[in-house]
């Protein structure tokens, strides 16, 4: 078996990947990565400009997730004119195709507010996309969509809804096409990118607080318990410095892979500087999250090795 590295991936063009998401691509009997591609080598001005005008980069493992290879960006997301902004892709595979839901965002902003909405894509090979529509889900500053199957059949979609507190709302649909907004799912705090998995015979919800991923538990995946955050302290690996950001959960077995990202050149507690590339630039890491005593557990110094396997074993 290989040992995973850290970092697990930076991306060669931009040095910006994060908001990852990880699936199994079936035609090529591997691991690919989508991630938001942040241009950290953007001028050095200090607002966040540097954060829109973002493509959706591509990255595959062909070791089960030992080492991965930068390969692209994913094609035909843009359906207008100018230089817009994609972000925090999520992709579900429902045996016959590929579906992505994307937040999009119009042009390039020097600053955050600007309004969000979630786009659907399909795909028969994970890189050519075609755009199915952009999703009415009762708000204008939505991003980071997260699918997952109901119990009783059908989809269910959390994302994070800016204009109400930056809290978790929830989408239904029968088939990943047509889409009813459903209210609220998880207010405890303002948070972004949640993250929804089954493990150890309970549903999970992980959630961005900006001080690492908060936890969530659910029998019918509508009422959560609130637990602790995990990745809320820095690990002692190369570019694991700060908390983990916005994650995504491959499960295997009893061990859930959460793939996250850092800004590992940011001290916490001290001020962000959005012009200084060190503050910018990121890394994918992997850590393994394990149910102890009904709870979530997860440490982020645990060595580990691949390969990762895929859906339904080897």
């Amino acid at each position: 078996m290989n040992e995973i590295s850290k970092p697990l991936f930076r991306d060669p063009v931009q040095d910006g990947a994060a908001d990852p998401t990880v699936i199994w691509n079936r035609a090529a009997g591997e691991w690919w990565m989508f991630y938001t591609n942040r241009r950290v080598l953007a001028p050095p001005i200090d607002d966040v400009s540097w954060v829109f005008g973002t493509d959706i980069g591509i990255a595959s493992s062909a070791d089960g997730g030992a080492t991965w290879v930068y390969r692209g960006i994913a094609e035909g997301l843009e359906t207008g004119w100018g230089r817009n902004t994609f972000w925090a892709p999520e992709i579900v595979d429902d045996g016959h195709c590929f579906h992505m839901y994307v937040s999009y965002i119009e042009g390039v902003h020097p600053r955050w507010g600007a309004e969000g909405l979630i786009r659907h894509y399909t795909s028969e090979d994970l890189v050519h996309w075609t755009f199915e529509s952009t999703l009415d889900l009762n708000s204008r500053q939505v991003i980071d969509a997260c699918v997952f199957p109901l119990p009783e059949g059908g989809w269910r979609m959390w994302f994070k809804d800016s204009s109400r507190g930056a809290h978790t709302y929830a989408a239904d649909s029968p088939d990943l096409y047509e889409w009813k907004p459903s209210g609220p799912a998880v207010e405890n705090c303002p948070h972004e990118g949640p993250n929804v998995f089954a493990l150890g015979g309970s549903y999970w919800m992980l959630t961005d607080e900006w001080a690492g991923l908060r936890v969530h538990r659910s029998a019918d995946l509508r009422a959560w318990e609130i637990q602790d955050r995990i990745l809320d302290t820095s690990g002692t690996g190369e570019d694991d410095g700060g908390n983990g950001l916005h994650a995504d959960v491959v499960v295997v077995g009893d061990d859930a892979f959460v793939f996250y990202f850092t800004h590992p050149g940011r001290v916490p507690g001290e001020p962000i500087r959005d012009n200084l590339y060190g503050h910018r630039r990121t890394s994918i890491q992997v850590a393994r999250a394990q149910v102890v005593d009904g709870r979530l557990v997860c440490d982020r110094d645990e060595v580990l090795t691949a390969p990762i396997l895929p859906p339904g074993g080897p």
